[in-house]
């Protein structure tokens, strides 16, 4: 008897840790074997040798046929992941429900939310001083160690070693409002960091229960409307679905404060991005994102390479812990089950 994972290509091109290391936790309860395939099978037991004798099943990116299932005689506990990345094959877990196999889900998505979560914390920071831009310009010229207000045209603008920019939200975190649009896996551990480094944290959320906003450390707000209105950081922290794609409207963009920063790290659909581009183009407020209206951004994008955008190219929940973390989850449901 033998647990087995398959792992096709494409889900190793999501998660390419992920596999090696479920496979470390399952040798921890026994024999276990690793198929890593190079192309996507017709049917699932082509790649194996022995069936009859797999007793615990992941195939990520592998599909479960109808004849896989009736030579899978011995399964006893399976996950099948064929078409999306995310999201379980849900007509071979009913087929393999059917013979009495006891099948899983993946459906908590807390896997990547620390991950996230603290690059939106280093979003916000980079953006709050501009570290990302006075990295560049250190490059090429000397003009970002020249801050001496006696030079400078401007009274209250520079000084020496100050060189935030007064036009937009700038400074610490603490003391600064940061409104938050979610507080799930990922922005209530988003608000969690910001609070406990003493910022002055409000959220909304009309699906989240009490405990969601304790764990968060923000004080619950009743509507977006309110929440944009003293905005210094603002942060729309949902997964893109049907119910929160656009969430943020146009008139949302339009009443933040001028100089707020926005920090996008979930998906740029929840807000509209029409709005934002216009507001940041005009100088009115700040952007740090990870996630975008088009990925890859155009190279001549207007948004690039600007003195209040800080950019980076959809990365934040790809670290090693967010692919271990996938793979615990995943292991923590065969355990249970066993």
């Amino acid at each position: 008897m033998t647990r087995t994972i398959v792992v096709g290509p494409l889900f190793e091109d999501v998660w390419p840790l992920a596999a090696d290391h479920l496979r470390e936790l399952w040798a921890e309860r026994g024999a276990v074997e690793l198929r890593r395939l190079d192309e996507t099978p017709d049917r699932l037991v082509d790649v194996l040798d022995e069936p009859g004798d797999v007793t615990e099943l992941a195939a990520l990116g592998a599909p479960v046929t109808e004849a896989d299932a009736e030579r899978l005689s011995a399964l006893e506990s399976a996950f099948v992941m064929t078409d999306s990345m995310y999201a379980v094959d849900a007509e071979a877990h009913e087929r393999l429900a059917e013979r009495g196999v006891a099948v899983h889900d993946h459906t908590d998505e807390g896997f990547w939310a620390q991950s996230v979560a603290e690059f939106g914390l280093g979003l916000t920071i980079d953006a709050l001083r501009q570290i990302p831009q006075k990295h560049a310009g250190m490059i090429d010229s000397h003009d970002p160690w020249d801050l001496e207000q006696l030079d400078n045209e401007v009274p209250g603008a520079n000084g020496h070693q100050f060189a935030d920019d007064p036009a937009f939200t700038n400074g610490t975190v603490a003391g600064t409002r940061v409104r938050v649009a979610g507080v799930g896996n990922i922005g209530s551990t988003y608000a969690d960091a910001v609070a406990s480094l003493g910022a002055d944290v409000a959220a909304y959320d009309p699906y989240a229960d009490e405990p969601c906003f304790h764990r968060s450390g923000a004080d619950r707000v009743l509507s977006l409307d309110d929440l944009v209105a003293d905005a210094e950081v603002f942060a729309p922290t949902v997964p893109l679905t049907d119910a929160t794609e656009g969430l943020i409207t146009a008139d949302h963009v339009r009443a933040l404060p001028e100089g707020c920063v926005v920090v996008l790290i979930t998906r740029a659909g929840v807000i509209d991005m029409e709005a934002i581009r216009e507001r940041v183009l005009a100088d009115e407020i700040a952007l740090a994102a990870d996630v975008w209206d088009e990925e890859p951004l155009p190279l001549d994008d207007p948004l690039l390479d600007r003195h209040n955008v800080v950019h980076t190219p959809h990365i934040a929940g790809r670290t090693r812990d967010a692919n271990e973390s996938w793979a615990e989850r995943l292991d923590a449901h065969f355990r249970a089950a066993e």
